[in-house]
């Protein structure tokens, strides 16, 4: 796989840790943004240590922080429903798993459940609800999973060939891949542009389209065959681009920007952010 012959497509921040500036390139074979300069493998930890990454928490302490959470709980259960409607019941594993509500939710659903997750402190939330997490996916065995999930965790993953190689290594014949990411073609993205706090670098390394997610996963042979929206993605990337842009949450354009993206979204189908339903072919 070659990321070569990039095009500079913007510059744009870490707002919530460093305060760098980082540019994104456009790579025109894939149909993806990068982030560069690319962190070492060594500097990367220290982008996630704030109190405000929110998916590392279950903090309450704000009333954004608290409506997250309310949002979350409705998020969980669709998530819920969505892998009981594309497969039976059996062994699930949650790549990124946070502090460990979806497999949680999961596993009290009778899901044979394991997680993934290197951050200590949402590993150790994720341990006190009673959920088993491993330490590395290579020793996983091979095609051992009726799904797997990975809930706005491809982007950050530093090593994208060899994740996705995995992927089709710890998958069932039968099983289903599930991967949601943010999408650089909606909306909002456009509206918001250096501000849009999906693009959240260079925590995420990659911003996907849906070319660069098909494509990416031919490679494995691992066959593309549905894409849903995630409307609420909207409205929470537009709170949080509002602090970026404005120094505070207009929460009122938030809402108009979200709904905006949405009804885009269903016209074009290119909403904030998109889960794909991936299967062996």
């Amino acid at each position: 796989m070659s990321f070569h012959n990039n095009i500079f497509y913007q510059k744009t921040k870490d707002y919530s840790v460093s305060k760098e500036v980082f540019d994104l390139h456009h790579n025109p074979e894939f149909d993806m943004l990068l982030t560069f300069p690319k962190p070492s493998l060594e500097a990367l930890p220290r982008y996630y240590e704030s109190e405000d990454y929110i998916s590392h928490t279950d903090g309450k302490r704000s009333l954004f922080e608290k409506v997250y959470q309310i949002v979350k709980g409705i998020a969980l259960r669709k998530k819920l429903k969505l892998i009981n409607t594309i497969s039976e019941k059996g062994k699930l594993l949650d790549i990124g798993a946070g502090t460990g509500d979806f497999l949680s939710v999961a596993k009290k659903n009778n899901w044979n459940v394991i997680g993934i997750e290197p951050n200590k402190k949402a590993k150790s939330i994720a341990t006190s609800k009673g959920v088993s997490l491993a330490n590395d996916l290579k020793t996983l065995d091979n095609n051992s999973f009726d799904v797997i999930t990975m809930w706005h965790v491809l982007e950050h993953v530093p090593n994208l060939e060899e994740y996705i190689s995995e992927l089709k290594r710890l998958i069932k014949p039968t099983g289903t891949i599930i991967i949601a990411v943010p999408n650089f073609k909606s909306f909002d993205a456009n509206y918001y542009q250096e501000y849009w706090a999906a693009y959240d670098v260079p925590r995420h390394l990659w911003h996907f389209s849906k070319t660069a997610i098909q494509k990416l996963f031919a490679k494995q042979e691992l066959n593309l065959v549905d894409v849903l929206p995630m409307k609420f993605d909207s409205y929470y990337v537009s709170l949080l681009s509002e602090k970026y842009k404005n120094g505070k949450m207009n929460f009122l354009n938030a809402l108009w920007i979200g709904w905006k993206s949405n009804q885009y979204g269903k016209r074009k189908n290119e909403f904030s952010s998109h889960i794909y339903i991936i299967k062996n072919k």
